[in-house]
């Protein structure tokens, strides 16, 4: 079939050119391109006949080469751990594909870097939770991870953003897109501003909390969809998108995950009324959670995570509302106002989980005593 050269190049760059039968588009991601390329069977002495080809966008991540140091360490580390339980390697772990010259990732004559993973057959990658269960498997995915990297040495791991999670140091950034306010249209979205700016000692606090946590190897991107789950099965089955695996905590993970699994709305959902933090849905993703970190966690990080989950819906919100400031040149968007009500959605879900804060700690005291 006839490709454009550079997806050309990079398909023989990972000696699979020839063998190529169909190459499309693929996910919804708002960072990378991605794209899924079938092989004739004739390929399948390689050990897969389709493979996950990713632009890697570097102008979110400066510096792809420590990127892909992480992923690498990363993924070696969870293939020896599954591995070591007699797991499925083949489906349980993301795995990276070498170029010809041993490489894990290409780049191209213009300067664009591109790597290569296994496709996971059999799988199942959902945008929102279709029961509780589904948010439970998303859970134990994401808790599992902790688990199998708990004695992985998170200072190993560069930052490939740096400060990603750091919520003051993001606000602080937020203030000067404000008093910037390089497209004029702060005055518009004043009302979200406000909101924004009143909950600086609940990030002061929650900063403070931090600094008496272990550093951990964190996802820091625990969306649902990042969890594939067995189309057979319906249980997690391997844990995707590893670009912002770097040292964090583990408040940030769980938080992320509640952010987007327990609201019952999509983030760019316009109606607010929809927007919520469900309860049944919060129970199941941290009944998950804590079970597939299986005791790996201290008591004081139990103890933070549903406050982790105010902060991650913030934090989303605020970078959401920055973006929009400055004219979406961050997050890719579909209409100018995308970003807006994104941040809107993110600030709805904040003030339902800071409501219902009383009764997400007692669920969590619940599970922690499991």
């Amino acid at each position: 079939m006839i490709l454009k050269k550079e997806l050309s190049d990079v398909l023989t760059a990972y000696g699979v050119v020839d063998y190529v039968t169909g190459v499309q588009a693929y996910g919804n991601g708002h960072i990378n391109d991605t794209h899924l390329v079938t092989l004739r069977d004739v390929k399948a002495d390689s050990g897969f006949t389709k493979l996950i080809i990713q632009k890697i966008n570097t102008s979110i991540f400066k510096n792809p080469v420590h990127l892909m140091e992480n992923i690498t360490q990363v993924t070696q580390w969870i293939q020896n751990k599954i591995e070591a339980r007699g797991g499925d390697v083949m489906r349980e772990a993301l795995r990276i594909v070498p170029t010809k010259e041993g490489g894990s990732y290409f780049i191209t004559d213009e300067g664009s870097y591109y790597r290569a993973y296994v496709f996971i057959d059999g799988g199942v990658c959902l945008d929102k939770a279709r029961t509780p269960k589904d948010l439970y498997e998303s859970g134990m995915g994401f808790g599992g991870f902790q688990r199998c990297l708990a004695d992985f040495p998170a200072e190993k791991l560069h930052e490939t953003i740096p400060d990603f999670h750091n919520t003051v140091k993001r606000l602080e950034a937020f203030k000067h897109a404000v008093a910037e306010d390089v497209c004029n249209l702060a005055a518009s979205v004043q009302s979200e501003i406000d909101f924004a700016l009143s909950m600086e000692e609940k990030v002061t606090y929650c900063a403070e909390c931090k600094k008496n946590l272990p550093l951990r190897v964190t996802h820091n991107d625990t969306k649902l969809n990042n969890v594939m789950l067995d189309s057979e099965t319906e249980k997690a089955l391997c844990v995707l998108d590893l670009d912002t695996v770097m040292p964090g905590y583990a408040m940030d993970d769980f938080g992320d995950g509640i952010r987007v699994g327990a609201n019952t709305a999509l983030e760019d959902e316009k109606d607010l009324s929809k927007v919520s933090c469900d309860l049944s849905l919060f129970r199941a993703f941290t009944e998950g959670f804590l079970k597939g970190t299986e005791g790996s966690l201290t008591k004081e990080e139990i103890e933070l995570l549903p406050l982790g989950a105010l902060i991650m819906a913030y934090e989303c919100g605020i970078r959401f509302l920055m973006d929009y400031l400055q004219g979406n040149v961050y997050f890719k968007v579909t209409y100018p106002e995308h970003n807006l009500v994104r941040a809107r959605n993110q600030f709805a879900l904040v003030k339902d989980i800071n409501k219902k804060m009383v009764e997400l700690n007692q669920i969590m005291v619940e599970f922690a005593k499991m």
